[in-house]
């Protein structure tokens, strides 16, 4: 029977007295309130430790015995008096064995701030052994119990406790910033019940401390604060012990607590300075005004120069006659190469017309062997592969951290949103009023949980293996990783608060908190995990552990999404389902396992997905979503590139015929000869991607979509140049039809060699970029232009050859065999572009006064400065939930390698962050970044298996025990063992630093001991994983003296000849910290560079640590560094490509244009304007730069070729007297051309891109290639012609090299 005490008994200012003389009467030093053990609470239903009760004894203290002194210098040496003084204690020796267990419980995560253990100890040790314990102590309440010997005894279930405020916030100050480095988080968090570390006090964390429910304190313990010089009366003295600070050492010997513990401790740290704001010049964007003012000074000076010319011209109306000039040397050697040139296409050919059968057939079969290298052709589809270089760095430590640690986990994730379904206000009885979302309701939840009892129970059928697959399979187990079951598997979601129990769901409980009964539920016990996520056991009646299924805990900031702010997780607009899956090398049999159970996820996901549609919005995704709806959209948009390639066809089919009447349009039409044309482009792409696939190189589906559409641009080009030539090009007097051909061609020729020539030099030193997909396209295209270019030359021009022969003799295109006669034409074919350029667009574009104009409006077109799902995807849904309520990065890991040894102190002392380590250590100085996530974008500090195993081997916890005797002898004796062999086997009997032998041996213990209540620091499922250990498990991450480096990231090179071989890998750490949630590849980027200074600023330090040797090295590691890595630099490879595509292209012409500098000059200006503008289109029409822009900005460089040197070089071969007239003779000419050959070839296929699915298509493909192709039509027939009748040279050169003669070979 409890017996309850009144309460009241006098005043201390607005506080009641609690003193209770009827089981408290004598508040006396040297007085005890009770003693002794008085068997279990009966008021304690669960508890994780003995909950044993002391008895009612308010006497005098007694004398500690020998063997209560030895153990109390242990657990309590503050109360221990001096030499020659009398011990006296309120405690017996069983009462000190349960307070050192206590002790040791708390140890383990405090102990590596020594001043908040000490503290924290010292307040059990007062309250429970202290001599004048009636002083401050006031016992409520006993209940009767009898022994089983008949003795009635008085055990006590409630007492008061009074503190001196100062007394208590100082011991709670110096525990408040101890971390635990498994979590990042802090130890209050576990020791604050619901309130957690955020809204800790010190009166709420003594409450927790004395809550009987919170499955450790063995009764209620009613902690009283008395605010200094305050006395609460009846002979009360609160408490006013010593407590340490936590930058204070307790002795000579120890060390304050670190500065990750305890901010008191951090030496100043000068705050990184803010990423520079975007440049402004007042309101506007600084870039753009800086532009504008300088295309207002070209403008000023372009202008400036013509009015000056205009002025000179009106001064001496008269034009002089411009004296003859003798040609140079180069002009000579320039006219007399032209001279050759044109000799030698003029007799190949009239060879090949000669002979069109047999070009055909060599032509045909050396294209089609090569074609049959496609056999062999290697796809490459692994993003990594395509973006990143196999010598990159981020591969180099992709490789390295596979190798050491295995493929990061793989991610099925589900985001579970409740819209439309409002809000409640839940009022608890113990926890108070708390706001809880729609998506927070029971139906929510029961739904959710339906889900993951469908997935734990589904099974997918693996064919390969032949056998079916559950999640045991292929689930990651931390803590049973040999033979997991169902509930090993790590699963993160909020329903792991009820262990996945629908039945502990459903609890209810009657709860009496001070004066106030109600009923609690599954609302009380989730308020209090989301706050104290590592409990155990919650302080509701309910009784229920806040701990996964699995066994480790959920933090809430993985489970909820989209919560308002920090510790209102109840008001999350989102749940978040995560299942972390083993990751599989190809080769290995179980990844068909992993993809199978996948697949099967994404089913029964899309099923309840169906189901609840109607209440829930459910996005998911899994770790092959990503490729599969890759190789989904691109089997879908094969119509619609087919699609785009059949309407290109058609148009050049219908274009290259020139009509002259109604009858003759079968005759005239050019369907065989555009068809066959096609296939010379056709045969050039498979040919090369053939012969490239002999070689070795493998290639990719954006080679495959891009090169097509390239060389098909520039061989269209050629193939209208070479067929509108030969249609406008009259026959002379006694000229066969071979030599009628072969004189066109060597007029079309050189501007074909030029543009070819230009563009296969081009992408040669294109491929020299360090991006494979790139590099692979590069080489592609050169070799596929320089075949398009070879069969041209040949098998074209026998089509031609046969295609006039089959018009000379009437018969029908499609069908030779029929005819119309030997009627000749009516007369020249009907033409409507090249009249519509003579007639209208050349004297309206190179008019005196439109020509400024278009010089300075194409003068003031400047720049402004991933994968995306299809609009139909179910991964659309899951990015943009992903990017909305996401509430924590990816994990970031601080890697080291082989080369630095741990073991020793200075060793340990640069890596860890407890008491004695360096200021400036591995953990410390991440830590550090972690108050900056604006600079550093980390969020949480790095967990740390040295400090974690630092405080495992503390002798003040039971973690690390050894087998005294017995057949276990020497062995590791676990926390949870009672084994009499173990009492008395600590590793370590002194807080120290292991030497380098205790280091080695304890240090698999450790990493292979399970997590308990007992020792909650235990390696297993946090660390075992996180160290890579030699051949024989005991070497950590130093190289053994005198052997060398097994790799690229670790030790020296070249082991000495008379040492044994090296082991199988070497040694390797790793480090995990998380990043700030990130949303941007600029961010991704951001985030990348910041983690490597970090990683160098940390090596740096390292290095100096003794024994360490010069190559060691830290760097970052995530998933996704390989990705973006090529953000870092594609802006430096991007210019430094282009710039390389560029220096053919004038180098060609400067040679082929006869040394002609303005000329070879206009052609660099403006394919360089047309990248410009490209550029500046893209930011306009939202096209982010990364690397599949890169590829399609090189190919513009060959689009844009054909855009501008056949009208440079028309422009060069004119014979007109003025430039003007030159210009417009060349964009007359050949501006018709070059609008029928590559404009509108390329514009009716980019327009049917833009009915694609993939968001990849319509962003690089229908919208760059579209702003390419517009963009290079009006540079090549607005700004050129008029550029080149300003700075174009005068007539000389070409135009007097005599005509190459039309007969004769």
């Amino acid at each position: 029977r409890a017996v309850p005490v009144r309460r009241g008994w006098g005043l201390w200012q607005m506080t009641p007295s609690w003193a209770a003389p009827t089981l408290t009467p004598i508040h006396r030093a040297g007085y005890c309130a009770f003693y002794g053990e008085c068997g279990r609470n009966p008021e304690v239903n669960i508890s994780l430790v003995p909950a044993k009760v002391p008895c009612l004894s308010n006497t005098p203290a007694r004398v500690a015995t020998a063997s209560v002194l030895n153990l109390l210098r242990t657990v309590c040496p503050e109360l221990v008096r001096g030499d020659g003084e009398t011990t006296l204690v309120c405690c017996s020796l069983s009462q000190l064995i349960a307070l050192r267990l206590s002790v040791a419980l708390s140890g383990t995560v405090l102990s590596r701030c020594p001043a908040c253990a000490r503290n924290f100890a010292n307040l059990y040790c007062n309250n429970i052994c202290s001599p004048d314990q009636s002083l401050f102590t006031n016992v409520t309440r006993i209940v009767n119990r009898t022994t089983v010997l008949g003795k009635p005894q008085l055990a006590v279930v409630e007492y008061q406790c009074f503190y001196g405020q100062d007394f208590a916030d100082a011991s709670f100050a110096s525990c408040r910033g101890v971390r635990l480095p498994a979590t990042g988080g802090y130890a209050i968090d576990t020791m604050c019940g619901r309130y957690g570390a955020k809204l800790c006090t010190t009166q709420r964390w003594l409450d927790f401390q004395g809550d009987k429910n919170n499955g450790l304190a063995p009764l209620q313990i009613d902690f009283q604060l008395v605010p200094n010089g305050t006395q609460p009366g009846d002979a009360v003295v609160p408490l006013h012990g010593q407590a340490w600070r936590c930058d204070q050492a307790l002795s000579a010997e120890e060390q304050p607590c670190s500065c990750q513990d305890c901010a008191e401790s951090c030496p100043p740290v000068i705050a990184p300075s803010d990423p520079p704001p975007p440049f402004r010049l007042g309101n506007a964007d600084g870039a753009l005004v800086l532009c504008g003012l300088l295309f207002g000074l070209l403008a000023l000076i372009f202008i400036t120069a013509l009015l000056c010319r205009c002025r000179r011209s009106k001064g001496d109306p008269t034009p002089q006659p411009v004296p003859a000039r003798a040609a140079s040397c180069s002009a000579r050697l320039s006219d007399a190469s032209h001279y050759v040139l044109a000799r030698a296409f003029h007799r190949w050919g009239t060879l090949v017309a000669g002979h069109p059968v047999a070009v055909l057939a060599v032509a045909a079969v050396l294209a089609g062997g090569l074609s049959a290298g496609l056999v062999t052709l290697r796809l490459t589809t692994d993003p990594v592969e395509l973006w990143s270089a196999p010598g990159s760095r981020a591969r180099q430590e992709k490789a390295f951290y596979d190798q050491h640690f295995g493929p990061f986990f793989r991610t099925n994730q589900v985001i579970v949103t409740a819209p439309g379904r409002p809000s409640s206000r839940y009022e608890s009885v113990v926890l108070g009023a708390k706001n809880f979302s729609g998506v927070m309701s029971e139906e929510v939840l029961r739904a959710v949980l339906e889900l993951q009892e469908q997935l734990a129970a589904t099974t997918a059928w693996a064919p390969v293996a032949g056998r079916e697959v559950t999640l045991s399979d292929v689930c990651y187990a931390p803590l049973n990783p040999a033979e997991p079951g169902l509930g090993d598997c790590c699963v993160n979601s909020v329903t792991q608060y009820f262990q996945n129990n629908s039945t502990r769901l459903a609890m209810t409980a009657t709860q009496t908190d001070g004066k106030e009964t109600g009923t609690v539920d599954w609302h009380d016990h989730l308020i209090y995990c989301v706050n104290s996520p590592l409990s155990f056991k919650d302080i509701t009646a309910l009784e229920l552990s806040c701990m996964a299924e699995y066994g480790g805990p959920v933090f809430p900031y993985i489970a909820f999404g989209g919560y308002p702010g920090e510790h209102r997780y109840t008001e999350a607009e989102a749940l978040i389902v995560t299942y972390s899956l083993n990751n599989f090398p190809p080769d290995d049999p179980r990844h068909e396992w992993v993809l199978s159970w996948e697949r099967r996820f994404l089913e029964v996901v899309g099923d309840f997905q169906r189901t609840h549609g109607p209440n829930l919005s459910v996005a998911f995704m899994a770790e092959r979503s990503l490729e599969d709806e890759i190789n989904r959209t691109t089997g879908e948009d094969i119509p619609i590139f087919a699609i785009s390639y059949l309407v290109v066809f058609a148009y050049i089919a219908l274009a290259l015929g020139e009509y002259t009447t109604w009858r003759r349009v079968l005759v005239e039409s050019k369907v065989t000869l555009a068809l066959g044309g096609i296939a010379v482009v056709l045969g050039a792409v498979f040919a090369s991607m053939g012969f490239l696939a002999l070689l070795g190189l493998p290639s990719s589906l954006v080679i495959l979509e891009v090169v097509p559409f390239l060389v098909l641009a520039v061989g269209a080009d050629n193939i209208f140049i070479f067929v509108q030539e030969y249609q406008q090009s009259q026959r002379e007097p006694g000229e066969t039809r071979e030599q009628h051909i072969g004189r066109v061609l060597a007029q079309v020729a050189p501007s074909m060699l030029l543009c070819s020539l230009s563009e296969v030099i081009c992408f040669l030193l294109g491929a020299l970029s360090s991006m494979p997909a790139v590099r692979t396209f590069a080489l592609t295209a050169a070799v596929a232009i320089a075949f398009d270019f070879l069969l041209q030359m040949s098998g074209f021009v026998a089509l031609v050859a046969l295609d006039a022969r089959r018009q000379e003799a009437a018969r029908f295109d499609l069908c030779c065999c029929c005819g119309m006669g030997k009627g000749g034409p009516a007369g020249p074919g009907a033409r409507l572009l090249r009249p519509l350029l003579r007639r209208y667009y050349t004297p309206l574009l190179l008019h005196r006064l439109a020509r400024p104009v278009v010089g300075d409006g194409h003068r003031g077109a400047l720049a402004d400065g991933g994968w995306v799902p299809p609009q139909d995807s179910y991964m659309l849904q899951y990015f943009a939930a992903l990017n909305q309520y996401l509430a924590v990065g990816v994990p970031t890991y601080f890697v080291t390698t082989g080369g630095y040894n741990f073991s020793s102190p200075n060793g340990t002392n640069g890596i860890c962050s407890s008491a004695g380590c360096a200021a400036d250590s591995l953990t410390h100085t991440i830590q550090y970044a972690t108050r900056f996530p604006n600079v550093s974008y980390l969020a949480i500090p790095a967990t740390s298996w040295v400090d974690d195993f630092l405080d495992w081997l503390n002798p003040t916890s039971r973690c690390c025990r050894i087998h005294q005797f017995g057949n276990l002898t020497g062995k590791f004796c676990p926390s949870t063992s009672n084994d009499l062999s173990c009492l008395g086997g600590r590793c370590l009997n002194t807080t120290r630093r292991p030497t380098v032998e205790e280091f080695e041996r304890f240090l698999p213990w450790f990493l292979h001991d399970r997590p308990t209540l007992q020792c909650a620091k235990g390696g297993l499922g946090a660390y075992d994983t996180a160290l890579s250990m030699d051949a024989n498990g005991t070497i950590l991450g130093e190289c053994r003296v005198g052997w060398g480096v097994w790799d690229t990231l670790g030790c020296p090179a070249d082991p000495p000849l008379f040492l044994p071989p090296a082991p199988p890998s070497p040694a390797a750490s790793r480090f995990m910290a998380y990043q700030r949630p990130l949303r941007t590849s600029q961010e991704y980027t951001a985030a990348l560079r910041a983690a490597r200074a970090l990683a160098e600023e940390i090596t740096a330090t390292l290095r100096r640590v003794p024994g360490t040797h010069p190559d060691f090295r830290v760097f970052p590691y995530t998933v996704t560094y390989v990705y973006y890595e090529q953000y870092l630099t594609v802006v430096a490879e991007g210019v430094i490509t282009l710039a390389l595509c560029l220096v053919p292209t004038f180098c060609v012409s400067f040679l082929l244009l006869g040394m002609d500098l303005r000329s070879s000059a206009a052609t660099l200006v403006t394919i360089a304007m047309i990248l410009v503008d490209t550029v500046g289109a893209m930011a306009l029409w939202d096209i982010p730069y990364n690397a599949v822009a890169l590829i399609n900005l090189v190919a513009a460089v060959g689009i844009s070729v054909e855009f501008v040197s056949h009208v440079t070089c028309a422009f060069a071969h004119s014979t007109q007297p003025g430039r003007v007239a030159r210009a417009a003779e060349a964009t007359v000419n050949m501006g018709s051309k070059v609008v029928a050959g590559v404009a509108m070839t390329n514009l009716p296929g980019i327009v049917v891109l833009a009915f694609a699915k993939a968001q990849l298509i319509q962003i690089f493909f229908f919208r760059l290639n579209l702003i390419i192709t517009l963009v290079g039509l009006a540079h090549g027939l607005i700004f050129l012609p008029v550029l080149l009748s300003y700075v174009g040279k005068t007539p000389w050169g070409w135009c007097l090299v005599p005509s190459v003669p039309s007969q004769g070979g």
